[in-house]
């Protein structure tokens, strides 16, 4: 049986920034995710991507879009590669980035968003058998990009937008780490004050939250979230420093036009090979589809001509030309997961004209990233005082998400409040279960 009112399953979707995944609350604590079907196996990570490309049909052009799986692996074995775009996410919060023209039609972000959340509704539909016409979705604290509320609120505006493109009827937002703290209850015999740390593609949130079965029996009140808070990066943040590091040096970060090799006396000769923004949005590995522009390859083909190096703008312009994000990200990927069980480890990209090999020693990457952990640490600090509660008043920490899996991140959290305190569980999976017990636990209020 499902557990249901008369709107409908208790359905909890995470759609995240790099991974989303369905669950359905069945009753008695019961949560079934949704799975995914790749080339040969099944996942219940669906990754958040689209892919549109062309297909010609006698006289007439279609395009046609896939997503998540599907669209990976159309993506890696198509003969004329499309157009990959990922981290659709985040972009919410943009007011000047409203969509992208692909072959010649315009889409908004809102219409892109909502392909990806159709299929993952389709799928739902699928294995559970029955329509789903609403969900209980989450939403970091704060968004990738966001400077006030008011960003905030326009992002979810925007989520809600595309969720009705997808043929939602209705949609209740909640706070991803509080989604968390729902899963984390799910499993205790016993009351607890939590920290909970989610750790998105593109934010990291925090609350501080009683649960337990005692909380449960009682009904929940305001007071038991003491706080939130959240800042609008996490893995993907990392990514850039890699690609920084090891990856735009290679596509001539560097590098100078020939002039200045001709005077290097003269300060002013000093003029970069291709100009610093490319660099910048190429950092944000999901940019880089946006780079494929006519204008792009003008200022890069421009560039190639006047720089001292000119193999490394050639392999640039590859990376651009051959939309070769995906391929990059996964290369920072390796690299991490890597790290965070080794003391140093390999990076390899290579593909077209670039052929890149380096040795990363793990306190170098935690080097890179001193900034990012700096701020986390800031951000939990500021919670806990604000929540005014001290480290000591913590029973548990819960860390989900990819990036908890970083050895740096860990760190943050065992040295404030031990090692034996700190614990994870189904790091992608677990904003969407703790999404559908929220979703059950409304419904049953609500009878």
């Amino acid at each position: 049986m499902f557990s249901t009112d008369d709107h409908g399953p208790s359905l909890g979707i995470d759609f995240g920034t790099t991974n989303s995944s369905i669950a359905l609350a069945r009753g008695n604590g019961v949560v079934d995710l949704v799975s995914f079907p790749t080339s040969n196996a099944t996942t219940e990570s669906f990754r958040s991507v689209l892919y549109l490309e062309q297909q010609k049909h006698a006289s007439r052009t279609q395009i046609k879009g896939f997503t998540g799986p599907q669209a990976i692996e159309h993506y890696l074995y198509a003969e004329h590669r499309g157009r990959l775009i990922q981290s659709l996410k985040s972009y919410l919060t943009s007011r000047t980035l409203t969509g992208t023209e692909v072959f010649g039609r315009r889409y908004t972000i809102e219409d892109l968003i909502s392909r990806i959340l159709t299929d993952l509704r389709l799928s739902a539909e699928r294995q559970f058998g029955r329509p789903i016409l609403r969900a209980t979705v989450g939403r970091p604290v704060r968004f990738v990009g966001a400077d006030s509320v008011e960003d905030d609120e326009f992002a979810v505006q925007r989520l809600r937008q595309a969720f009705l493109y997808a043929g939602f009827e209705s949609v209740e937002f909640e706070m991803e780490p509080i989604a968390a703290a729902y899963a984390y209850e799910s499993t205790l015999y016993h009351d607890e004050l939590i920290l909970i740390g989610d750790f998105g593609g593109g934010t990291s949130d925090f609350s501080l939250i009683h649960v337990g079965p005692g909380v449960r029996g009682r009904g929940r009140t305001a007071k038991d979230l003491l706080g939130n808070s959240g800042l609008g990066l996490a893995g993907d943040s990392f990514d850039a420093r890699i690609v920084r590091k090891l990856v735009s040096p290679a596509l001539g970060s560097d590098s100078f036009e020939r002039s200045y090799a001709q005077a290097p006396d003269r300060p002013g000769s000093i003029i970069p090979a291709a100009p610093a923004w490319i660099y910048a949005n190429l950092e944000r590995w999901h940019y880089l589809s946006f780079l494929k522009t006519r204008n792009v390859a003008e200022i890069l083909k421009s560039a190639r001509a006047r720089a001292q190096e000119p193999e490394k703008i050639e392999a640039l312009i590859n990376l651009i030309e051959e939309d070769l994000g995906y391929q990059l990200h996964q290369a920072v990927q390796r690299l991490k997961v890597d790290l965070s069980r080794l003391e140093s480890a390999e990076f390899r990209f290579r593909d077209g004209s670039m052929d890149l090999v380096a040795t990363v020693e793990r306190s170098e990457f935690e080097g890179w990233i001193a900034e990012e952990l700096q701020s986390i640490e800031s951000c939990v600090d500021t919670l806990l005082t604000s929540s005014n509660v001290s480290a000591r008043e913590i029973d548990r920490v819960f860390l989900t998400g990819g990036t908890s899996f970083v050895p740096a991140v860990r760190r943050i959290f065992e040295s404030r409040f031990t090692a034996s305190r700190v614990s994870t569980g189904d790091e992608f999976t677990s904003v969407a279960r703790g999404l559908a017990l929220r979703a059950e636990e409304a419904h049953q209020r609500g009878r």
